[in-house]
């Protein structure tokens, strides 16, 4: 039977691969000090629509429910964790939250993106300053450290900047304009430039002036190298003087360099596409593929307002944990966990019973341990056990002397051990 569109089933292989991001990303948060949530998987459709706006139904799963209200599948968990830190009026401040877990998304399937698909994220809420906004980028760096993944770097910019030049060149402040060329600038690592002034030319927009957005837009580096280019790509540059965003950018950038977050760079096309960005904006990239943004994140102080909460400023990023992956296994980075510590086998049907005997003692000791439940010949139990580190053999003329059989698979040695030791001091008997 076929599933649907988008839908997929994860195997044991990729569900051992995620636990493994899981655990990395809750061990990486508990040092920041982040506390899990779980925000529902379904929300009013209102709720969603107040991040993205009404289009946002084309893109997700929504529906009536069975009291025909509009309800929808989360997206993302920006939206739950804000509608929950805007409703505790408690709450203490700053709040940092991590959240891990599935969700939806009715988008084209393509490389690494599922309609279903895993996520984490990482949110704080409060009154916020730039090294809120540093203190998420940090986190973004350490945990792929931990990963230990490879060739990551992370671009930061700050949209208020790019705000600023786009209603200089086209000499507008005009909402819809403004949020046409913000989409104009993140579409430059997907289309060229050709393709992107021939489209907004059809809507109207002169060439002459977005070529100039998207030539500032190409800008990226540390802070003096964009300051040399700054005065050639903006006409009498006196005015960015003005712009506080820079001097709040260049202080993210020292800062981070100070937490020793060195893999980062300036980089004034990165604008993130959603709207609601307010501020400092960032995405982490693997330099040796085109496999697109593996992580993304900023500021988005108006979000917390459209539940009532105009005191709470917010910032945030969330990563797609498949992608991740990908990169895992092109990085031939094993995720696969120690094999089961102990299979017990049995010789015979009549030591069945005792086997599971010893196996439920060492599992109350917390020792991995397997066992064949169907009576296998004692050849296919030792086939199955071929990964594990030791088997123990019952056998009847060592068990009617209380003892068994441990066979080290790594070395194939034998040796006869006290049953009794085993199951009350295994670690020191296997030397774990």
């Amino acid at each position: 039977m076929e599933l649907p569109r988008g839908m997929k089933d994860f195997d044991t292989d990729e569900m051992i691969k995620i636990e493994f991001v899981r655990q990395t990303f809750l061990d990486t948060a508990k040092t920041f000090g982040f506390d899990l949530i779980e925000p529902s998987p379904i929300e009013l459709l209102s709720v969603l629509e107040a991040k993205s706006g009404p289009s946002i139904r084309d893109e997700i799963y929504q529906f009536k429910d069975k009291g025909d209200r509009e309800v929808a599948l989360r997206f993302d968990f920006t939206v739950g964790l804000t509608r929950y830190a805007a409703s505790q009026k408690n709450l203490k401040l700053p709040a940092k939250f991590s959240s891990f877990g599935g969700v939806w998304r009715y988008d084209e399937p393509q490389k690494g993106r599922y309609r279903f698909f895993h996520q984490w994220n990482i949110e704080t809420f409060g009154n916020l300053n730039t090294e809120h906004d540093a203190e998420l980028i940090e986190f973004t760096s350490r945990f792929f450290d931990n990963l230990k993944l490879q060739n990551i770097s992370i671009d930061i910019n700050h949209r208020k900047l790019v705000e600023s030049y786009i209603n200089h060149v086209f000499e507008s402040n005009e909402t819809t304009l403004l949020h046409d060329i913000f989409r104009a600038v993140d579409k430059i690592q997907k289309k060229s430039k050709d393709e992107i002034l021939q489209e907004y030319k059809k809507k109207g927009y002169s060439p002459e002036k977005l070529e100039k957005i998207l030539e500032f837009s190409n800008l990226k580096g540390t802070p003096d190298e964009i300051e040399q280019s700054f005065d050639a790509s903006i006409e009498g540059g006196g005015w960015r003087e003005l712009l506080d965003s820079w001097n709040e950018l260049c202080n993210l950038y020292r800062s981070l360099k100070n937490r020793g977050v060195d893999n980062i760079r300036i980089n004034f096309g990165i604008v993130r596409g959603l709207d609601y960005y307010t501020g400092i904006v960032f995405e982490a990239f693997d330099s040796t593929c085109d496999l697109g943004a593996l992580v993304g994140g900023g500021r988005y102080d108006s979000l917390p307002n459209a539940f009532g909460r105009d005191d709470l400023g917010a910032t945030g990023v969330a990563g797609g944990v498949e992608r991740i992956i990908l990169r895992l296994d092109d990085q031939g980075i094993s995720s696969i966990p120690p094999a089961d510590t102990i299979s017990v086998l049995y010789v015979n049907d009549e030591l069945k019973s005792d086997a599971i005997n010893c196996v439920s003692k060492l599992r109350k000791l917390g020792i991995s341990t397997n066992i064949d439940l169907t009576a296998k010949s004692l050849k296919k139990q030792m086939e199955m056990s071929a990964n594990s580190k030791f088997c123990v053999i019952f056998a009847p003329k060592e068990f009617s002397e209380k003892q068994v059989v441990l066979r080290n698979m790594v070395d194939r040695t034998e040796k006869q051990i006290s049953l009794d030791d085993l199951v009350t001091s295994p670690k020191d008997v296997l030397n774990l």
